[in-house]
């Protein structure tokens, strides 16, 4: 009877082990699945995360797209600028040349001018001494008296002239002037 006895508590033994080991499986079993739960639930938020990143990529992809696109019609618009700012730019040479000319052709009038006015004034004084000699000479004089009037009149058309370009050169300077605050402009955006 002992020997049953002792069979049976080793028994007892046994299966309490048994239960034990199953408890424990079981208990391992049970965080396994919260683990792996859990990892589903990870798996679920990152696939949740890639999916806003991929969406996000995606509208800042748009974004930089857009971005140059507006940074290539600006570039192109910035060309145009330059391009028209050169050619204000040689027109301005061009027109600043034509008042150098112009200047020097009025220097040259102002000179003849002088010096038909120096020429006048000698040949009135000659008249004034020979006056009771030359009834000719009065004929000569009307004639120099026209050569003055025309001069004279030369002298008012170039001051004219002078006047219309020095107006030309300030509406091109300040035409120079729009070009370069809008291509500062442009370079600003």
């Amino acid at each position: 009877m002992d020997a049953i006895r002792k069979k049976m508590k080793s028994l007892k033994d046994e299966t309490d082990g048994l239960y034990a080991i199953i408890n424990k499986f079981e208990e391992e079993a049970n965080e396994a699945n919260r683990q792996s739960d859990q990892a589903d639930c990870d798996i679920r938020d990152f696939g949740k995360k890639v999916h806003n990143f991929e969406i996000a990529f995606e509208e800042t992809l748009d974004k930089v797209n857009k971005a140059n696109e507006g940074f290539e019609e600006k570039d192109k618009m910035h060309r145009e600028v330059e391009s028209d700012i050169s050619a204000l730019t040689r027109r301005i040479m061009l027109m600043e040349e034509e008042a150098k000319k112009a200047e020097t052709t009025l220097a040259n009038t102002v000179t003849k001018l002088a010096m038909s006015s120096k020429e006048a004034d000698e040949v009135l004084k000659k008249v004034k001494v020979v006056e009771s000699k030359c009834m000719n000479n009065e004929v000569t004089l009307e004639e120099l008296d026209k050569n003055q009037r025309h001069t004279s009149k030369m002298a008012s058309d170039n001051e004219q002239k002078l006047d219309e370009l020095s107006r030309k050169l300030g509406v091109q300077e300040e035409e120079l002037i729009r070009a370069v605050d809008r291509a500062e402009l442009a370079e600003k955006n």
